[in-house]
């Protein structure tokens, strides 16, 4: 039996506990060390992982003989902790958004690249039902032409959620759904459609604190216009998915359940959910409805696929050239927003 790669985990909120830890788990690997300062969060290290080491500094973790290092902590520490595993050799996956601006994301890709450690950054939702559905779609030519899409997470929190650092802290900090939300947006949209220039971004604060609705265009080179909404401050948000093509219109309403899932702690045991994890979708041609299977999202997929870069057999699941992509829109939409 082969031995389980051993990896550490750098934060331990929401998306180290909830998605990383989890995926990490029903993927086989060994968590074996938690970076976090917090005492209920390493309590809950302890109830998750009763034999991994709870350390205090990124240094300490690197110590454990790691295969894998998978930096979950607050974007501003990104930069630091991810080029504390590379200069340690140990290969990274930093979570979304890879750092707080292109320069900072060039610093850990042009390190990675120096060295020949590998690092990756975690756009998941690359593996959600709608857009492995549309991927689908895509090959099957349902759509035609493809010549606009409309992707978006939108929903409705007109008050602040008091403990919510992205909502509060500043886009230098690594606050706002910019950095956030647009992350995942942008990261599929290039992923489906190839590279795009940025034609139109508005990033505004509705509720006083952290950029809270954010538009942004992109012009692939394929011809395809990508209209992008992240934004808490929507009372009846749109359809998750709406891909305009010459054949049809691909429309996908809500998100897949794998997140619910992951929050009721619940995981997919090796690297498969046991249950559904598809979206509704349909397949509109004016008064023609068609009912369209979704795909079944998965996350594990990531983790399979860095399992297999490690070995050698695959590439990294998201390149570094994908990540300075997605940093290099986001300065651009930031500092040519209009307001």
């Amino acid at each position: 039996m082969s031995q389980s790669l051993r990896v550490g985990i750098a934060g331990y909120g929401l998306a180290g506990r909830t998605f990383h830890a989890q995926l990490l788990k029903g993927c086989g690997f060994e968590v074996v060390g938690v970076l976090t300062n917090n005492d209920a969060r390493a309590q809950h290290v302890i109830e998750d992982f009763p034999h991994a080491k709870v350390t205090s500094t990124i240094n300490q973790l690197l110590a454990l003989g790691l295969d894998l290092l998978v930096i979950a902590s607050t974007n501003n520490v990104h930069v630091e902790q991810a080029l504390a595993g590379i200069a340690a050799g140990v290969p990274t996956v930093v979570d979304k958004p890879m750092a707080c601006s292109f320069e900072e994301t060039k610093r850990i890709v042009d390190a990675s690249r120096a060295s020949g450690v590998p690092v990756t950054a975690f756009f998941s939702r690359r593996w959600d039902s709608d857009s492995l559905t549309l991927k689908k779609a895509m090959s099957e030519e349902l759509l035609g032409d493809i010549f606009r899409v409309d992707s978006r997470f939108e929903r409705f929190r007109p008050s602040l959620v008091a403990s919510s650092w992205r909502e509060k802290t500043s886009p230098e900090d690594g606050g706002g759904l910019l950095l956030d939300l647009q992350s995942h947006l942008i990261s599929t949209s290039l992923d489906w459609f190839g590279p795009a220039v940025l034609t139109y971004s508005s990033v505004r604060s509705i509720r006083g604190a952290a950029d809270d609705d954010v538009m942004i265009v992109l012009k692939h080179r394929t011809g395809v216009d990508s209209y992008l909404s992240a934004s808490a401050t929507v009372g009846a948000p749109g359809p998750r998915l709406r891909v305009n093509g010459t054949e049809g219109t691909l429309i996908i309403n809500e998100l897949d359940p794998q997140e619910t899932l992951l929050r009721a702690r619940r995981y997919p045991i090796g690297g498969k959910w046991s249950e559904p994890t598809s979206s509704r979708a349909t397949l509109h041609r004016g008064d023609e409805v068609i009912e369209i299977e979704g795909e079944n999202g998965n996350y594990a997929i990531f983790y399979e696929l860095v399992k297999g870069a490690l070995a050698g057999r695959n590439d990294w699941p998201v390149s570094t050239w994908d990540a300075l992509a997605v940093a290099s829109i986001i300065d651009e939409a930031r500092s040519g927003s209009v307001r």
